[in-house]
């Protein structure tokens, strides 16, 4: 699929659920599509996202789970929000293409839901952050995030700048993660960003300190069943 000023060409990899209602869908998009499904496109093993979500509880709606692949040596600057080094922050402008183009696409041909609630945006490191970024900046179509180990260095905190600035939606649905075995810092900017969060309003806010998680597709695989049963609902939580 080709992004206009976002080369190169790109794969949408789309999984719809057995369980999927006719119409109405949820849908989750997951940035770095490479790595959400299979093992074979990703450089380290993938997410096997369509089994995670073949397990929510048989009382939840499934959503169509949508791998929207990077763009290579241009992923950095694709999914900041913010310049930094020789990198320029591009999020903005490929975020445009997904609620324009993409979602739209995903509703017309796919029976994706136009409530927003509906809606979770995803993804880690880059993809974390960029997820973040997409829920809080346009929580009229994201209803959701789950942001693992967000790359929130990015321009020297320039994301905690920009909370400060902006605010939180008061009905903004968050989850973030980090592991103890990350680089220094991934952990504790995780958690600083949780109690920012929770200071700006935030309260359906959700961290999860992962003891043995490294930054690694293996440990993020790990934890996105639990990241959709917060977003989505379980047998014991009503969804949204």
């Amino acid at each position: 699929m080709n992004v206009p000023g976002y080369p190169p060409d790109r794969m949408v990899r789309i999984y719809v659920p057995r369980r999927a209602r006719e119409r109405d869908r949820p849908l989750l998009l997951l940035f770095d599509g490479q790595n959400v499904f299979d093992d074979k496109p990703s450089f380290a093993g993938g997410w096997h996202a369509h089994v995670a979500v073949e397990k929510l509880a048989k009382t939840v709606s499934p959503p169509v789970v949508v791998g929207l692949d990077h763009g290579n040596e241009r992923r950095i600057a694709e999914l900041s929000p913010f310049s930094f080094g020789p990198h320029q922050g591009r999020a903005d402008g490929f975020l445009a293409w997904v609620t324009g183009f993409l979602i739209p696409h995903l509703r017309a041909h796919f029976a994706v839901t136009s409530d927003s609630r509906a809606i979770v945006v995803g993804g880690s490191s880059m993809g974390g952050l960029a997820a973040l970024y997409a829920h809080l900046s346009m929580p009229h179509v994201f209803g959701g995030s789950i942001a693992m180990s967000p790359s929130l260095w990015v321009g020297r905190g320039a994301m905690f700048d920009w909370v400060r600035q902006r605010g939180v939606p008061g009905d903004a649905r968050l989850y973030l993660d980090a592991g103890a075995r990350e680089p220094a810092g991934m952990l504790r900017g995780a958690q600083s960003m949780t109690d920012l969060l929770y200071q700006q309003g935030a309260r359906k806010l959700w961290f999860v300190r992962d003891p043995k998680g490294a930054h690694r597709e293996a440990d993020w695989r790990r934890r996105l069943l639990k990241a959709m049963r917060l977003q989505f609902g379980s047998s014991k939580s009503k969804p949204f």
